[in-house]
């Protein structure tokens, strides 16, 4: 994982166990569940009384980007081609999903408001 400190300050705390990121001990998200076609962006806030939420909030305190899912292409042939139907392709285009790596997520980081984290 990519990690990037927005700006000067403590950081919330945060742990990796497989494709789960842990934020605080408050969040947990399963990147690879939320890996997408599109980009993905989360934004994880702190309330005025220091709870994490996922995009309500009064302070950011983490981003995370998951890139679009990868794909391997293969042209094969096409197992329904019928010369005879009108549009039937020969070959077609075989798509497979590349496998999700943590190391392409992005987690910002940002400093936590003071007398809000007890960290």
């Amino acid at each position: 994982m990519k990690i990037i400190e927005k700006d000067e300050g403590q950081k919330i705390s945060f742990s990796e166990i497989g494709n789960w990121l842990n934020i605080g001990d408050q969040l947990m998200f399963n990147l690879e569940k939320m890996e997408d076609d599109a980009a993905v962006h989360i934004d994880v806030m702190g309330s005025a009384n220091g709870k994490l939420r996922e995009s309500d909030g009064v302070y950011y305190v983490a981003q995370i980007d998951i890139p679009p899912r990868a794909y391997t292409e293969e042209e094969i042939d096409n197992p329904d081609y019928s010369p005879e139907t009108d549009g039937s392709q020969k070959k077609i285009i075989k798509r497979d999903p590349v496998p999700f790596d943590m190391k392409n997520v992005t987690l910002t980081l940002f400093a936590l408001k003071e007398g809000v984290f007890d960290e």
